[in-house]
């Protein structure tokens, strides 16, 4: 099990073109932690807004009545991949660990599976 530091900076060196990374509780739309980023992507900002799309996903299934679980949230810009993953478990519930990667020196298949790996280790 890792903490969320380790958990980000694991994420920021082993996914290959990380920009940044947090972890983010989606109660209350504030980050437990971030790393990276830059002017360009402040990743407080993006942490609240990524708050709103589970939300919004996860009030949908309930309408649709889908008895299933969010794997992954993808969303592709022209030059990045933003990628949200809920925490699974009683530790982690209502958070979710955000990473932003450049499109044109990523791998999202891997990004996807360090991800997953990352979730799975979160000790909160």
């Amino acid at each position: 099990m890792t903490s969320v530091e380790v958990t980000l900076k694991t994420l920021l060196t082993e996914v290959e073109g990380a920009v940044g990374t947090a972890v983010v509780d989606f109660t209350s739309g504030m980050a437990l932690g971030t790393l990276g980023g830059g002017k360009n992507l402040d990743l407080t900002v993006a942490a609240a807004g990524n708050t709103d799309v589970i939300r919004a996903k996860t009030r949908t299934m309930e309408m649709l009545g889908l008895k299933d679980k969010i794997e992954d949230v993808l969303i592709t810009l022209g030059s990045q991949y933003h990628l949200i993953r809920p925490v699974a478990g009683r530790s982690g519930n209502g958070l979710f660990i955000y990473i932003v990667i450049d499109k044109g020196c990523s791998n999202l298949a891997m990004a996807r599976h360090h991800l997953k790996r990352a979730e799975e280790q979160l000790e909160i």
